[in-house]
């Protein structure tokens, strides 16, 4: 089966239950104890203040997140976030072992010269911000936690990281603009007692330029409104040069990591390629002393997903459609993570608000509902990982639920 060849291909210590043999060796021990970050960045997330009881959060489970992504159309009424078919999607991501929902409402900008954000997204903002409010209580209503990331959609169809309004009076109209944007979704996120706040997603241009101090600003007037840990979703290939990382509670990143650079590459490069990343984002837990969490992990339904895993789908022609690759790769990128005590855990990219729209994306999209992807997320979902808490290594890992994961 697939996943006794992806197993075939693990690093000795890796614990993936959902596709790869559990690991009895005793390096894995010494291994956690010399990557785990210091206790108080566990226990307050990096902050000199305690939380309330949100503060134990990362002790109470690693993060097994799902997105689910509004209803992107307005010829869809009722069926996005707050709606009885978004309840569907919270109990599916329940049955699947799923903790963390992540909730994406979005604002409008133009094009990359913007110096502005329209809060009105397929409805009036007013509309959004209420059905944002019956969204999170519903989902801690069944018992899951909440990620909120205030997103932003770019009309003409460029990429907000490379978002520059040029000028310094650009600058300063879009910092007020996206401020006033991401303060209205923090004050819903304290009233609702949101469990994680993302500042933004890949503002590559803002956080790693010399703009970053007044994010830095913003980041102040966030934390005035809302009393629960922050994170900001980097880009995979960016986020060592995010110069706000020190203003974290966890450490975010989009994580569409390439895993391999030649096409057919089999799962063995997959996994290396997966070990190369652990690699990395470990250095850069253990440099901060936090841990991290992937605020988005993804791949397409197609021959080679994991070679550019961020191309978007939409504009893909002639697709091979192949389920199996798109397994591979989810099995490869989390295999090396799950017994790495820094890692917090990842949101999957992404189901959406209504499971039977199909409308959203093409077959060959993100979506793994339905397909072979799901049965690998949640076997993962179901195995045991090292930032789950304190517990024994070796066979005690061996659960019922591990033991017979990966068998799709």
């Amino acid at each position: 089966m697939r996943a006794r060849e992806i197993a075939r291909g693990c690093l000795t210590g890796a614990a993936f239950g959902a596709a790869l043999l559990l690991s009895s060796s005793a390096a894995s021990a010494h291994h956690q104890m010399q990557l785990l970050p210091s206790e108080s960045a566990w226990q307050y997330l990096g902050q000199t203040r305690p939380f309330d009881s949100q503060a134990n959060w990362p002790r109470r489970g690693a993060i097994r997140g799902m997105t689910i992504g509004p209803i992107e159309s307005s010829l869809h009424p009722g069926l996005g976030y707050g709606s009885d078919a978004y309840q569907r999607t919270l109990r599916e991501t329940r049955r699947l072992g799923g903790t963390w929902v992540s909730l994406t409402p979005f604002g409008r900008v133009w094009d990359l010269k913007s110096t502005g954000v329209d809060p009105t997204f397929e409805a009036p903002f007013s509309e959004n911000y209420v059905a944002l409010q019956h969204a999170v209580e519903q989902a801690h209503a069944q018992g899951l936690r909440v990620m909120l990331v205030p997103h932003l959609w770019v009309e003409s169809g460029g990429w907000r990281a490379e978002i520059d309004p040029e000028d310094d009076a650009g600058w300063e109209r879009w910092q007020n603009s996206y401020g006033a944007f991401l303060l209205r979704w923090a004050r819903l996120a304290e009233a609702t007692h949101v469990d994680l706040l993302s500042l933004g997603v890949e503002l590559r241009s803002w956080v790693t330029t010399t703009r970053a101090p007044s994010f830095s600003a913003l980041i102040s007037k966030v934390r005035a409104v809302y009393s629960g840990p922050l994170t900001y979703a980097a880009n995979w290939d960016d986020v060592d040069q995010t110069v706000i990382l020190g203003e974290l509670d966890v450490i975010g990143v989009n994580a569409f990591f390439p895993l391999a650079d030649k096409e057919g590459s089999d799962v063995r490069r997959l996994l290396q390629g997966a070990r190369d990343v652990s690699t990395r984002i470990g250095e850069l837990a253990r440099a901060w002393s936090k841990p991290v969490v992937f605020t988005e992990i993804g791949y397409t339904t197609r021959t080679d997903p994991a070679i550019r895993p961020w191309e978007w789908p939409d504009s893909m022609k002639d697709v091979q459609i192949n389920q199996a690759a798109q397994a591979d790769a989810y099995a490869a990128l989390i295999a090396p993570l799950i017994d790495e005590p820094w890692f917090a855990g990842y949101f999957v990219w992404r189901m959406y608000a209504d499971p039977d729209d199909l409308s959203q994306e093409a077959e060959w999209g993100f979506n793994p509902r339905g397909k072979t992807a799901e049965l690998v997320v949640r076997d993962a979902f179901n195995a045991s990982w090292a930032s789950d808490g304190s517990y024994e290594f070796a066979p005690a890992l061996s659960t019922e639920a591990a033991e017979s994961v990966g068998k799709y």
